[in-house]
């Protein structure tokens, strides 16, 4: 039982938990919106009447394909997927990114192996090749 408890406990979990909660009533509301607001908004430009995008169908050998419903869904999905985008996605890359240009590089290749080592490996690990450190290199001279 500590195990579990420990478990339902974490952090993750709960961060979770409120993130599905948030995203179910954030699907309800913009389905609300696809319904409510947009697909009339669609009926006023096309013709004048509003259109129910649920009755839109078409028949083919007797079976009946509903694609109205469908429409509704795949409004609301491209609008939660914007949302998303532009409300988590490019501030957390923006500051993803901020943090990781201002750390310091930790490893480095190896330039017989080319396999990544840590940065102050004074040989490979792995072809045990001699690295001569950067301030040791001899400069390189102007062949003019």
């Amino acid at each position: 039982m500590g195990g579990f408890k420990k478990f339902l406990l974490r952090g993750n979990i709960v961060e979770l938990a409120v993130a599905v909660i948030v995203g179910a009533t954030f699907s309800g509301l913009v389905q609300a919106l696809v319904a409510d607001l947009i697909t009339p908004l669609i009926g006023a430009v096309t013709g004048g009447r509003q259109p129910d995008f649920a009755d839109f169908s078409f028949t083919v050998n007797g079976s009946q394909f509903k694609y109205g419903d469908f429409l509704n869904h795949l409004i609301s999905f491209l609008i939660i997927a914007a949302v998303v985008y532009w409300l988590v996605v490019l501030p957390m890359t923006r500051l993803v990114s901020l943090f990781d240009h201002h750390k310091e590089a930790t490893t480095k290749q190896c330039p017989e192996c080319l396999s990544d080592i840590l940065a102050e490996a004074r040989r490979c690990a792995h072809c045990t090749v001699v690295l001569v450190p950067d301030s040791e290199k001899p400069a390189i001279a102007d062949p003019r």
